[in-house]
C-alpha cells in the first residue's frame, strides 16, 4: 500500500466516525420524556425561561408582637433573649407601619438568636400574601439579622406562586420598637427576580 491508500483510509475512518458520533449525538435527546409529559426539552425551557423572567419590587411592615394575650411572636427554646432563645412567627404584614393598617399577608416560620457576642438573628421566614395579585404567592427568607444596624440585608431564597424560582434580597429596616414589650414593627423592602 501507498502513502495515499493510507491516507485515503484514515480519511474515510475519521468521516465515518464523525458521521456516526453526529446520528448518535442528535439521536439522544437532551432529555427524557415519558407518555404523561412531564419533563420539557431543556433546551425549549433554558431560552423560555430567560425571556419570562421578571423583577419584583414589594414594600411591607413586619409586625413582630410579643407582648399582650395574643401575641404572634411566641419563645419556644430558652429563656430570655441570650444565645439559642428561639421565637416561632405568625406575623401581619402589612400596608403601613401602623399595626392596624391592612393587612398584606402573614411572615410565618422562626427566628433565633445566633450569636454569643453580638445581637444578630437567624431568620427562617415564609412572606404569605394574601391580598390582590399575589395573593396565594410566597417567599422564603433565611439569612442573618444584625438587628441594632439600621438596614439589615437578607437573601431571598426561593417563592412559589407567582414568584416561582424566586431569588433576590430583603432589605429590613426597624422604624419601632417598644423596650418594654418588644413588640416591633420592621420595615421591609423586597426586590426578587422570578419567572
Amino acid at each position: 500500500m501507498t502513502s495515499i491508500s493510507y491516507t485515503y483510509y484514515y480519511t474515510l475512518f475519521i468521516i465515518f466516525n464523525t458521521l456516526t458520533l453526529t446520528l448518535i449525538v442528535f439521536s439522544i435527546p437532551i432529555t427524557s420524556s415519558n407518555e404523561d409529559n412531564f419533563s420539557e426539552n431543556l433546551l425549549e425551557t433554558i431560552i423560555s425561561t430567560r425571556l419570562m423572567e421578571k423583577t419584583t419590587n414589594l414594600h411591607f411592615y413586619f409586625q413582630d408582637i410579643v407582648s399582650g394575650k395574643n401575641p404572634t411572636s411566641v419563645q419556644i427554646i430558652g429563656k430570655g433573649l441570650g444565645f439559642g432563645a428561639t421565637f416561632m412567627i405568625d406575623n401581619a404584614l402589612t400596608e403601613k407601619p401602623a399595626r392596624d393598617s391592612r393587612i398584606l399577608g402573614r411572615a410565618q416560620g422562626m427566628y433565633s438568636s445566633a450569636a454569643q457576642k453580638d445581637t444578630a438573628l437567624l431568620m427562617v421566614v415564609v412572606f404569605e400574601f394574601t391580598q390582590g395579585k399575589y395573593n396565594g404567592s410566597s417567599i422564603s427568607m433565611l439569612g442573618r439579622n444584625h438587628v441594632f444596624d439600621d438596614v439589615r440585608e437578607m437573601p431571598i431564597v426561593g417563592g412559589s406562586g407567582l414568584f416561582r424560582f424566586g431569588r433576590g434580597y430583603a432589605l429590613a429596616h426597624t422604624v419601632s420598637f417598644d423596650p418594654k414589650t418588644g413588640d416591633a414593627s420592621v420595615e421591609y423592602n423586597v426586590s426578587i427576580k422570578h419567572f
